[in-house]
Order: C-alpha cells, then structure tokens, then sequence
C-alpha cells in the first residue's frame, strides 16, 4: 500500500513540475506579446483597427 501511494505521489509531483514550467512559459509569451502590441500599438498613433 505505502508502494502504491509513493508511486501516485511521485507521478503527481512530476505531472504538476512539467504543468507548472509550460505554464510559465506560455505565461511569458503571452506578457511578450503583449508588449509587442502595446508598442506597435504607440507607433500607429492609435488609430483604431477597422479594416
């Protein structure tokens, strides 16, 4: 039984540590994006998007 529970633990720990680091990034590409926006954005004066 102690096997069975180390071995969940074990799975869970390494599930949550590989969710949590694409998180991050995805988290960081999406602030880079935003910055990206944000400056072009600034440099077309802010006019609006209609095509």
């Amino acid at each position: 039984m102690f096997l069975i529970l180390a071995l969940v633990l074990f799975l869970a720990w390494i599930g949550g540590f590989v969710v949590f680091h694409t998180a991050g990034f995805l988290i960081h590409l999406l602030l880079i994006f935003a910055v990206i926006s944000i400056i072009f954005h600034f440099l077309r004066g802010g006019r609006s998007a209609a095509v």
